[in-house]
């Protein structure tokens, strides 16, 4: 007999899980906005990650990254990584309040001054980050500042879950196109007319070269470094780096990346976000399959 999973059964699944989620944001949205970032930050920390599967993936991403250290630390990492990704989902999903929060924060780093440098000069410039603290929470402060930042992003496998995870991507400002040939014509053209456009680099990517991450060979793809070069933008790595609060960001933009080759910036955007996680390892998200073979 074959175990194979039906369409109707994978479309009814996904159907079901998005209802649980749009449950779960309906709740959470009602609620008022600090009380909203920390209840989605303990469900996910003490429900969903566990139940899911994100907490023992985190916890063997940090066996594999730091064998050595004790495993009550690699449980307080993993802990803390979960209630980051839950707070990021809510505050990503609050697309009235959680830009609002953002637009009179401070642009911190050499990258600044860099960035608008380029926009006055019409220069395309590609922002890159990781999953580290909240990715959109720089996007959000340059966006109050003018600036038309445009975004690629990843499909998710839930075709009801990605249609309103697009909306709140598109309700930050500025156009996203999705991966694939179509997205990515989308894509060059924002660029070539000298926008802005951010890019998340680090998650596997099958096919692509492995470049040394936190010790262990990981499979990056090289295409921010190839179209910085092919459109002479600047690459800007930038991080928004959640305070001790909880709720509030540092939001720092580092030097650009010098045009070398593809594969010298990509080892300096993963060099990059290395010291971040080494400094601060539960704002980085250990819950994705960052090192695996194809």
């Amino acid at each position: 007999m074959s175990t194979q999973e039906s369409p109707f059964t994978r479309r009814a699944g996904h159907y079901l899980s998005n209802l649980a989620i749009v449950g779960l944001i309906r709740v959470a949205l009602a609620l008022p906005y600090t009380v909203r970032v920390r209840f989605v930050g303990w469900i996910m920390q003490h429900v969903v990650g566990p139940v899911a599967g994100y907490r023992t993936r985190a916890l063997d991403n940090l066996a594999l990254i730091w064998p050595d250290r004790r495993q009550d630390e690699h449980r307080r990492i993993a802990a803390r990584c979960l209630n980051n990704v839950g707070r990021t989902f809510i505050e990503n999903y609050s697309s009235r309040d959680f830009p609002t929060r953002l637009a009179d924060n401070t642009l911190e780093g050499p990258g600044a001054a860099a960035l608008e440098d380029a926009r006055a000069a019409g220069r395309p410039v590609i922002l890159v980050t990781g999953h580290y603290g909240n990715y959109e929470a720089v996007r959000a402060a340059l966006v109050a500042r003018g600036y038309n930042i445009g975004g690629l992003y990843r499909n998710m496998a839930n075709p009801y879950f990605n249609a309103h995870y697009v909306r709140t991507m598109e309700a930050f400002g500025g156009p996203v196109f999705p991966q694939g040939r179509r997205g990515t014509a989308g894509f060059v053209r924002h660029l070539r007319d000298g926008g802005q456009l951010v890019l998340l680099f680090d998650q596997h990517v099958f096919d692509a070269p492995a470049v040394d991450f936190l010790g262990q060979p990981a499979q990056t793809a090289l295409s921010a470094a190839e179209l910085s070069l092919r459109y002479d933008a600047l690459l800007i790595p930038f991080y928004g780096i959640r305070k001790p609060d909880g709720l509030s960001f540092e939001t720092v933009l580092e030097a650009p990346v010098a045009h070398t080759d593809p594969l010298t910036m990509t080892r300096h955007l993963n060099d990059s976000l290395a010291r971040r996680v080494e400094a601060d390892p539960g704002q980085w998200f250990w819950v994705h399959r960052r090192w695996r073979a194809d």
